[in-house]
């Protein structure tokens, strides 16, 4: 995709002259130095099937997190931990790794997150190659897990080797790896693990390395992630099920009831309708019609929905979707006027939308468009708060000029339709700390499907990057807003 390019990064002055002070291509030639090292180690962590869901084996998981353990420990670092908190039902959570280098005094301390779990690899005719044997090819590295998140890890780890080697002592600022082992079954633990843990994990700046860049060649910061809600919508006709040709007529049963309510929920251009939710900023980049109708693999003919920009269409404005639905398989139907049938729906928040208010206003949506007099009733389910960053604070402004300086081109400030809940957890933990949302992948990795694969090129810029960040950070990059705070 080919974005509406963001003119420049503009820099305060502060950080330009911070910036022209840094050994920028010492740092470079470091990572490009040790870089087929990294990819060799990457390869390693990518052949062991660590998955977080209980149909798994385990022992996979706790080999996954002892593999990472042991490559923070290659850097030099000592404090290494791996740490488990305690489920609601009394179980484990997954093992995360914990390291810690101590801030000097009156140096800030970084935050690395990644997690080293990973999505099952689904069917094995679907892959071009076995999903836990990486293999490279046209300058891709291919393998479950090759981009989402084991090369999120070792850019925390090549990074961190990069800037330790090169300065030294020099190297001030405190630097915390916080590797996740169950965000892919959906992070159940992460809030009671921050709990626990809350002085360990604590941070000026979390640097979370699970999104994407915008296109090959071209680095983003993901500077927004839309808040997410679901629950299940049911509708009730009859106290039992009734014969079709018997009472078929006057009488319409609970699945086309229950269709009637879902299509009020978007308007006649396929908007979202439900009154009082939420709708955010235009982006000030875009997408190309034909370049998403490629991407989501939309069929020819099928118009899209909504009206805006496609960026505000998937980052700042609601969307609604139907993602499960009960009622008798065509196999199994019979000629019977169905007396309920519910529906499972998701719905994700702009940012800026309160998850309560969402969930209220889906409640009364429901009420006041239940078809026919059905008994039409929401029940909640889960829910996450939306993200946005504040892209003039001094971390997201010398994350742009790192992305960029490495990269060669302006760094794209990016929304995500998805959402991360857990940044949620985090920000609310830590309110003070700046939250950097960055990542290795880009349209053509295919992240949880068959085929998952990692640009190298881009990860080792995504390396030098990150280098040049935690750079940044130590010569003072942070200085001048922690002294307004003090």
């Amino acid at each position: 995709m080919t974005p509406q390019q963001p003119a420049a990064n503009e820099l305060g002055a502060n950080l330009t002259s911070i910036t022209a002070q840094l050994p920028t291509a010492e740092l470079r030639d470091r990572v490009a130095a040790s870089f087929a090292k990294t990819v060799a180690e990457l390869v390693e962590l990518v052949a062991i099937p660590g998955i977080a869901w209980d149909a798994f084996d385990a022992a996979q998981l706790e080999r996954s997190a002892e593999a990472v353990a042991e490559l923070i420990r290659s850097t030099g670092l000592d404090d290494v931990q791996i740490l488990r908190v305690a489920k609601d039902d009394g179980g484990q959570g997954g093992p995360a790794v914990v390291a810690r280098k101590a801030a000097a005094p009156g140096r800030p301390t970084v935050v690395l997150y990644a997690h080293h779990d990973v999505q099952p690899p689904g069917e094995r005719e679907l892959w071009s190659s076995e999903p836990f044997t990486a293999q490279e090819r046209g300058g891709r590295l291919y393998g479950r897990g090759a981009a989402d998140d084991k090369a999120g890890i070792m850019a925390h780890i090549a990074a961190f080797r990069a800037i330790t080697e090169t300065l030294g002592e020099d190297f001030g600022v405190g630097v915390t790896f916080f590797i996740e082992g169950e965000e892919e079954a959906g992070s159940p633990t992460f809030g009671t693990f921050l709990k626990e843990h809350r002085e360990l994990l604590a941070g000026d700046v979390i640097v979370v390395a699970d999104s994407a860049n915008w296109q090959v060649g071209i680095p983003a910061l993901t500077t927004s992630l839309r808040g997410l809600v679901d629950g299940t919508v049911d509708v009730r006709v009859t106290d039992h099920a009734v014969h079709s040709g018997m009472f078929g007529g006057p009488l319409l049963d609970a699945p086309t009831l229950l269709a009637r309510l879902i299509a009020t929920f978007h308007d006649e251009q396929g908007s979202v309708a439900i009154e009082g939710l939420h709708r955010g900023v235009e982006p000030v980049v875009d997408y190309p019609e034909e370049t998403f109708r490629a991407d989501a693999a939309v069929l020819e003919g099928v118009r899209l929905a909504g009206k805006g920009s496609i960026t505000s269409r998937l980052w700042t404005q609601p969307a609604l979707s139907v993602i499960g639905m009960d009622m008798p398989s065509v196999d199994m139907s019979s000629n019977t006027l169905l007396p309920a049938a519910r529906a499972k729906i998701s719905l994700r928040l702009a940012p800026g939308q309160d998850p309560s208010e969402a969930m209220a206003a889906i409640r009364e949506h429901v009420r006041a468009h239940a078809p026919f007099g059905a008994t039409a009733t929401f029940t909640p389910g889960e829910a996450g708060q939306a993200f946005a960053t504040n892209t003039q604070a001094p971390a997201a402004q010398a994350a742009l000029w790192a992305l960029g300086e490495s990269w060669g081109v302006a760094a794209v400030e990016t929304g995500m339709g998805g959402s991360i809940p857990f940044i949620a957890d985090l920000k609310a933990t830590y309110p003070n700390a700046q939250i950097l949302v960055t990542g290795v992948e880009d349209p053509d990795s295919r992240a949880h499907s068959a085929n998952e694969s990692l640009h190298l090129g881009d990860f080792e810029k995504a390396i030098v990057a990150q280098t040049l960040l935690l750079a940044a950070i130590n010569h003072g990059a942070l200085d001048e807003a922690r002294e307004q705070k003090a």
